[in-house]
């Protein structure tokens, strides 16, 4: 192989829309694992696994559903902002219908369900998935802005999640709910495991079947695509209620895994990190190109940031600061202008000392 093939392989390899967030990811492991000796470091007690790595896909997990819902919606040119507050519904409800006390009895204590835990689990699902579908259809048959149509369900999200709670932290007892989101199978978090099946049915839908073709026509121009027989109202509005759904099971993962449920700020800025990750991932927010790949490394991304920020001892209050400058950057290597602005500023000087 000459040099040129292999300067040419580089050249694409580099042009890759993943690349970047790969080699960001490696970069902060790589960060994590210089400061904190133990970071790479997995042991085995009690037949599960143990870590920091394993710790940050635990933690992950919610971000990671809520990332793959708003790939969808952002690949038809929407946007969701309302997915924290779908988070504290979905979570509220559930921990309303399982159950928020504890009953004594003959000096022992008893676990107490109002409902059956599957009914709750189905409940908090079904009102998440309508909540998505209330923003499809605003956005896609009203004819309102996403921004604006999420907007409404983001403010009143809130309101109804706490309403649910009494505007209280409802605590919960029933121990076989903490499975969701602190239990282990095969030795990896539980959790681990709903965020990969979901991504595996989604991405299977997406590559073997032509919905990947019908988001991304609706992304590039709906117009066109309705005109050429693609229901693109009815695939928004499915994009909007899969992304509520995803919202949902991060809801139950969450509540889960704190064994509480806070109408107040259970879910907040999730959002936010839900967009950042999207984008960190290669999607466009112009619609119409998207990765669900790259809005899993994404996620990741964020998750292992905060994680180092933490670890590290870096201060609170600089945490987003850190976190939008590495985004920021990201973003920036991302861009093909940005990087041909660069080739010039380097070509610049060189072609002058030819000249010379």
């Amino acid at each position: 192989m000459s040099n040129t093939d292999s300067v040419s392989i580089v050249a694409r390899v580099f042009r890759h829309r993943l690349v970047w967030p790969v080699i960001t990811l490696l970069i902060l492991l790589a960060i994590n694992a210089i400061f904190n000796p133990s970071f790479l470091h997995i042991e085995v007690r009690g037949g599960h696994l143990y870590g920091s790595l394993i710790d940050i896909l635990n933690r992950a997990s919610p971000l990671v559903l809520v990332s793959l819902g708003m790939t969808l919606v952002i690949a038809t040119r929407g946007i969701d902002i309302s997915v924290g507050a779908v988070v504290a519904i979905a979570a509220a409800l559930a921990a309303w219908m399982i159950g928020g006390s504890l009953v004594v009895s003959n000096g022992a204590a008893a676990e107490v369900s109002r409902f059956p835990m599957w009914l709750a689990i189905v409940a908090a699902l079904a009102v998440a998935a309508v909540c998505g579908l209330w923003n499809g259809l605003l956005v896609a048959r009203v004819g309102m802005q996403p921004i604006i149509a999420t907007l409404i369900l983001m403010v009143a999200g809130r309101g109804i999640a706490q309403l649910i709670t009494g505007g209280q932290i409802i605590t919960i007892y029933y121990a076989p709910f903490f499975f969701i989101g602190s239990g282990y199978l095969f030795g990896l978090p539980f959790s681990v495991y709903i965020a990969t099946v979901v991504f595996a049915v989604l991405y299977l839908a997406i590559t073997r079947s032509a919905l990947g073709l019908f988001i991304q026509s609706v992304g590039i121009n709906p117009n066109a695509a309705r005109v050429a027989g693609v229901r693109s109202r009815r695939i928004i509005v499915c994009a909007y209620m899969f992304c509520g759904f995803c919202a949902g099971v991060a809801g139950l993962l969450i509540s889960s895994n704190v064994k509480s449920a806070d109408g107040n700020n259970a879910g907040q800025l999730l959002e936010l990190d839900a967009i950042l990750a999207v984008t960190l991932g290669g999607t466009a927010l112009t619609g119409g190109r998207f990765s669900l790949v790259g809005s899993v490394i994404g996620a990741l991304i964020i998750q292992t940031l905060t994680y180092g920020i933490y670890s590290l001892g870096v201060p609170p209050e600089i945490n987003l600061v850190v976190k939008a400058a590495v985004v920021f950057v990201v973003m920036l290597l991302q861009s093909a202008e940005f990087r041909a602005s660069l080739r010039q500023l380097v070509q610049q000087p060189a072609r002058g000392e030819v000249a010379r």
